[in-house]
C-alpha cells in the first residue's frame, strides 16, 4: 500500500540542496528587463504621458504606454473557462490602463537592457492626470452620486445575491424575518469584520517571455499554466495555441498565483521587441500593491435560538470590498455566505445576502480558504457570543447544531458524504483539557488573564457544481519497467508531486520509487488540468490518476497475458511485478515486459494510458481549532500558549505532508488573528507594503503547533481523501478571539486583535483604571 505512507517528498533533496530550478534560475542570458510605471493617484484618468526624455536614455529598448496596447478587456482569475456566458468571469482588465482605479495602477512599461536603465527611464516619464475623489469603502462607493469605478457598473455593486431557504409549511412562519421577530425564541444580533491581508509567499510574481517559431513562450511562476495560456490569448487577441506556457518549481502561491496578472503584458512586450526574451519580475512592494490579497468582508448577522439551544433561523448580510477590479468577482463572498449557512443548518430557515462592491483600493482575489476564513470568523464568534448571552456551553451548543451526515445544501446540492467532526471536537477538547480550563479561568481579575477558545469549520472540496471540474493524467511505460507520470496539475510547494506519485503507485500496483513524475508543466505536452486551487487536486486530479492507473494496469496485464499465454484475469501487478493473482508468485518482471514491449520483433507496443475525469461530485472536509491564550490587559497583548488543529480530511495520502500542511495553515491563521493588516491612507496609498512594516509573525511569535487527525473514508473520493490544503488556515483566528473572550469577557469583533484595538476595547469595558 503506497497511499497512507509517510513518504519523503520526491522533491525534498533537490530543494534542500539548492538544485531545484525556479523561474528566475532558468532565464536565458542575456535578456531584457521590463519595469512598470504605476499611477500616483487612486481614481482618475491619464490625460497624457510624455516618454521622449526616457526613450533617449542609454539602454532603453522600448516604452509602451496605456495608449499603445490592444483594447481587449480580459478576465484575470484562475477559473475554468466556460462556453456558457453566465459562468465566465468579468472581463474588466487591460494590459495597461488610462482609467486609473487604484493607487499604483499600471499605466506604462519600460523594456531595457538592464534593471538600472529601466528604473532610470521610469523616473524620466511624466504623466498628467485628471484626478477624482477616491472611494475606499463599500459604503462610500454605494452612496448616492458616487462616481462609477467601472462605467458598466454605475452603482459600483458588481453583484448582489439574495438566497432564502423555504420555510416549512407546518412552522406557521412566512419568512426568516418572522422567526427573527418572534418572542418565543432567544434573539441575537451582531456585526463582525475582517481585514485585507497579503499572501507573503517567498518567491515574488515573476515571468519571462520570448518568441520561438512564431509562437510566444511564457515561463511563469503560476498555479494555473493552462489557464495562463488561455488568458494570454484573450488579452492579445490571438489564437490560444499561439501561446506556450511553462511552469517550473514555485516558491509559494497560496492563491495569489491563481491570477493571470502580468503574463499577458509580458507576452505583449516580447512581441513588441521582436521576440527577444523579456523578464518581468515584481518587487516585494509591487507584490503587495499590484497583485492580490484576501478580501475585507463585513458581516451583519441575526439569529433565533430556542430555549434548548437549537438554532432555528439566521440572517446574514455580507459586504465584500472588491477594490478596483473584479478579479474573482462575487465568488469569494458567495463562498463565504455559503459556508456561513452550511456549518450549522438552521432548523426553520436561512436568509443570506451578499454584496461585492468596487472601490479604489487594490483588488483582492483568491487566498487560502477563498472566503471561508472571513465567514468562519463571523459564524464562530457569533456562536460564542450567543452561548455567552444565552447561558449555553459553547462546546455543547456547537455539537447540538452541527451539520449531520447526509446533509444536502439546498442551493447547490453539495452533500456531506462523510464526517468525523464530532470526533475531531472530542480529540481537541481532550488535548487542550477544555472542561478543566474553562472552569479554572472563569471570572478572573488582575492585569494578566488566561482563557481557552475553540472554533470548528466545514470546507467543500473543489469547485463543482459552481464551476467545471476536470483533470487529465498520462502514464507512459519506460524501458526499464518504471512509469512516467505526466499531469497538468501543479506542485506549488504543498507536496502535490509526492501525493500524486503515491496515488499513481497505488492505482497501478507499483512501489512509489518506480513512478517518475514530471514536475514542470508545459502546456504543449502536459495533459489538461485547471491547476492548483480550491484544495481540488487530490480529489479531482486524484481521480484522473486512479482511473488512468487502472487503465495502464489493464494494458500491462493484457500484454503480459499475450507473452505468457495466460488469461489476464489470472494475473496481477504487485510491487511493480507481474504475479499470479491467486498465489502472488512472480511470473514476469516489469523490466522484462518493458524490454519485450519496446524491442520485440514479434509485437512492439509502447504502453501508455491517458484519461480525463470530469468531477460531478463534491464533499465536505471538517475540523476544529482549540487555543489557550494569555492576555496582558494593560498592554493589549495576546500570547498564544497552546494551539491544536484537528482535521477530518478523509483518508490521509501522506500523513507527514498532511501534518506539514496543517502547521503552515495554523501559522497563517495566527498572523491573520493577531497582527497582519494592509493599511491605507485617505488617498488610497498602501502604507505598509513591505515585509518590515507588514507585521508577519516570525518563529519567535509561535507556540508549539499541534496537528491531529480523524481519518474517515469518503465514498466520493478516489482514495477516501478530502480537502486539506486550505482548511488549516480557517479556524485559528476565531479560536484565538474566543479564548480572548473567555479570558476577559470582552468581545472584539474585528481582526486583527492588535494591541491598540484591544487596549481601546478593554478601556471601554472598564478593565483599565
Amino acid at each position: 500500500m503506497e497511499v497512507g505512507k509517510r513518504l519523503i517528498r520526491v522533491d525534498a533533496v533537490d530543494k534542500a540542496a539548492g538544485r531545484a530550478k525556479y523561474t528566475d534560475d532558468l532565464i536565458p542570458r542575456p535578456h531584457l528587463v521590463a519595469k512598470l510605471l504605476h499611477s500616483t493617484i487612486a481614481n482618475g484618468r491619464v490625460k497624457s504621458i510624455h516618454t521622449e526624455e526616457a526613450a533617449r536614455l542609454p539602454g532603453v529598448v522600448k516604452i509602451v504606454t496605456c495608449f499603445d496596447v490592444p483594447a481587449h478587456q480580459y478576465p484575470t482569475p484562475g477559473h475554468p473557462w466556460s462556453v456558457e456566458a453566465a459562468h465566465q468571469d468579468v472581463s474588466d482588465r487591460r494590459l495597461l490602463t488610462d482609467r486609473i482605479r487604484y493607487y499604483g495602477d499600471d499605466v506604462a512599461a519600460v523594456v531595457a537592457e538592464d534593471e538600472v536603465s529601466a528604473q532610470r527611464a521610469l523616473k524620466a516619464i511624466r504623466v498628467e492626470y485628471e484626478e477624482y475623489e477616491p472611494l475606499l469603502t463599500p459604503e462610500a462607493a454605494m452612496a448616492p452620486g458616487a462616481r462609477a469605478v467601472h462605467d458598466e457598473c454605475p452603482d459600483n455593486i458588481l453583484r448582489h445575491m439574495d438566497l432564502r431557504t423555504p420555510m416549512p409549511p407546518e412552522s406557521g412562519f412566512q419568512s426568516v424575518e418572522d422567526v427573527l421577530a418572534c418572542d418565543s425564541y432567544l434573539q441575537f444580533e451582531g456585526r463582525y469584520a475582517t481585514q485585507m491581508v497579503q499572501h507573503c509567499h517567498i518567491e515574488p510574481a515573476v515571468s519571462y517571455a520570448y518568441m520561438e517559431g512564431g509562437r510566444i513562450v511564457v515561463v511563469s511562476s503560476t498555479q494555473i499554466p493552462h489557464i495562463v495560456r488561455r488568458v494570454c490569448g484573450q488579452a492579445l487577441g490571438i489564437p490560444w495555441g499561439d501561446i506556450r506556457v511553462i511552469k517550473p518549481y514555485i516558491g509559494g502561491g497560496f492563491g495569489n498565483k491563481q491570477e493571470v496578472l502580468y503574463e499577458p503584458l509580458n507576452a505583449f512586450l516580447t512581441r513588441a521587441v521582436g521576440g527577444r526574451c523579456v523578464k518581468l519580475e515584481l518587487t516585494r512592494e509591487e507584490v503587495f500593491e499590484n497583485t492580490r490579497s484576501r478580501h475585507a468582508i463585513s458581516f451583519d448577522v441575526k439569529a433565533a435560538v430556542d430555549k434548548d439551544g437549537t438554532i432555528m433561523a439566521r440572517w446574514c448580510r455580507a459586504v465584500s470590498n472588491q477594490g478596483s477590479y473584479a478579479s474573482h468577482g462575487n465568488a469569494i463572498v458567495a463562498n463565504a455566505i455559503t459556508a456561513f449557512r452550511q456549518l450549522y443548518p438552521d432548523r426553520l430557515g436561512h436568509h443570506s445576502e451578499a454584496y461585492t462592491v468596487y472601490t479604489n483600493l487594490p483588488a483582492p482575489g483568491a487566498m487560502r480558504g477563498y472566503g471561508i476564513p472571513q465567514a468562519n470568523f463571523a459564524v464562530e464568534c457569533m456562536m460564542d457570543d450567543m452561548a455567552l448571552k444565552f447561558g449555553l456551553d459553547p462546546y455543547r451548543f456547537r455539537l447540538q447544531n452541527l451539520m449531520p451526515l447526509g446533509y444536502v445544501d439546498p442551493f447547490n446540492g453539495i452533500t456531506c458524504h462523510s464526517t468525523g467532526l464530532r470526533e475531531c471536537m472530542e480529540k481537541g477538547r481532550a488535548f487542550i483539557h477544555w472542561d478543566e480550563l474553562r472552569e479554572k479561568y472563569e471570572n478572573q481579575t488582575g492585569p494578566v488573564r488566561r482563557g481557552v477558545g475553540m472554533a470548528v469549520f466545514s470546507y467543500k472540496t473543489g469547485v463543482w457544481p459552481i464551476s467545471l471540474e476536470t483533470a487529465s493524467a498520462r502514464m507512459v511505460l519506460n524501458q526499464d519497467g518504471s512509469v512516467q507520470l505526466q499531469l497538468g496539475a501543479t506542485e506549488i510547494g504543498q507536496g502535490g508531486d509526492t501525493v500524486f506519485t503515491q496515488m499513481a503507485a497505488e492505482s497501478i500496483g507499483f512501489p512509489s520509487a518506480r513512478v517518475h513524475i514530471v514536475s514542470f508543466q508545459d502546456t504543449d505536452t502536459a495533459p489538461f488540468d485547471t491547476g492548483a486551487y480550491a484544495s481540488r487536486q487530490t480529489y479531482v486530479t486524484g481521480m484522473a490518476i486512479k482511473q488512468t492507473g487502472e487503465a495502464f494496469k489493464r494494458k500491462l496485464l493484457d500484454y503480459a497475458s499475450e507473452l505468457l499465454e495466460r488469461p489476464a484475469e489470472e494475473l496481477d501487478v504487485r510491487d511493480g511485478e507481474i504475479v499470479d493473482a491467486g498465489t502472488g508468485a512472480l511470473v514476469l518482471t516489469l523490466h522484462d515486459l518493458a524490454q519485450e514491449a519496446f524491442y520485440s520483433f514479434r509485437h512492439s507496443v509502447h504502453i501508455a494510458a491517458e484519461t480525463t475525469h470530469q468531477c460531478r461530485d463534491n464533499t465536505f472536509a471538517f475540523g476544529c481549532c482549540f487555543a489557550e491564550v494569555e492576555v496582558d490587559v494593560p498592554l493589549g497583548k495576546v500570547k498564544v500558549l497552546r494551539i491544536v488543529n484537528v482535521h477530518d480530511s478523509g483518508r490521509l495520502i501522506n500523513p507527514q505532508l498532511a501534518e506539514a500542511q496543517v502547521h503552515g495553515g495554523m501559522s497563517m491563521g495566527l498572523g491573520y488573528a493577531l497582527s497582519e493588516e494592509m493599511k491605507f491612507d485617505g488617498k488610497g496609498r498602501l502604507l505598509n507594503g513591505n515585509l518590515l512594516d507588514y507585521k508577519l509573525p516570525t518563529a519567535m511569535d509561535h507556540p508549539e503547533l499541534t496537528a491531529l487527525f480523524v481519518e474517515t473514508e469518503d465514498p466520493s473520493a478516489p482514495f477516501g481523501n478530502k480537502a486539506l490544503g486550505e482548511p488549516p488556515a480557517i479556524p485559528v483566528a476565531p479560536a484565538v478571539r474566543n479564548a480572548l473572550l473567555h479570558a476577559t469577557g470582552v468581545a472584539v469583533n474585528t481582526l486583527p486583535l492588535s494591541p491598540q484595538k484591544l487596549v481601546e476595547a478593554f478601556a471601554r469595558a472598564g478593565l483599565l483604571s
